[in-house]
């Protein structure tokens, strides 16, 4: 039987984690081993490590730390995916990295790109903002260093849990309103722990 040569073998490789990483997530080494067709795991690390070195992958820290170079003739960047955000009641705020998402920073923020560390993206759960067309199972893109205004749709932290919903600002009053009217508003109260962590600026959904 005729071997594939590694160049074709790196290059399904490299499509896979491409997929992997474009769906939100970053894929294990047996994962890349299972979906290429490899021989064992050693040889799916191999691949991935000569990639690396070709500069066709970069590398982060822990086991799934895989993600696409940033390419500065399309401004793509690769921003962390950061856990779960609920668009329901709020739960704890935990920064647990599943992965790295793509995101053309020229489209998402309409001028010259900052650093990759103000955009993060989060996985939504709960039905709270179905009307705003943001569904349990979307990713929503944050932008850490924009200035929400009055009816953007925010992430908050409220006495350390976190939730997506639309800011109003009224009479010097702030709400967290869902668009769904099977909820009620968050109304934060003076002495509360409470932060906006960012708006929202894009969302991604796959059927």
């Amino acid at each position: 039987m005729a071997r594939t040569p590694p160049g074709k073998t790196r290059a399904r490789v490299l499509a896979f984690v491409r997929a992997a990483l474009e769906d939100g997530r970053s894929p294990s080494i047996r994962e890349v081993q299972a979906a290429v067709g490899l021989a064992s795991p050693e040889a799916a690390r191999q691949h991935l490590v000569r990639l690396v070195e070709e500069g066709r992958l970069q590398r982060d820290e822990g086991a799934r730390g895989w993600r696409l170079p940033d390419d500065a003739s399309t401004r793509t960047r690769c921003v962390p995916l950061l856990g779960r955000v609920p668009a329901g009641g709020p739960i704890e705020a935990v920064e647990e990295r599943e992965g790295v998402v793509p995101v053309d920073v020229r489209r998402s923020r309409g001028s010259a790109p900052r650093g990759t560390g103000e955009l993060f993206a989060l996985r939504v759960e709960g039905e709270s903002m179905r009307d705003a067309a943001i569904l349990p199972g979307d990713i929503v893109i944050v932008d850490s260093g924009a200035r929400p205004q009055h009816r953007d749709i925010v992430v908050a932290r409220l006495d350390g849990e976190a939730t997506v919903k639309r800011l109003w600002m009224a009479r010097g009053r702030i709400e967290l309103r869902p668009e769904n009217p099977a909820f009620e508003p968050i109304v934060p109260d003076p002495g509360q722990d409470f932060a906006l962590l960012g708006k929202v600026i894009e969302v991604r959904r796959h059927l």
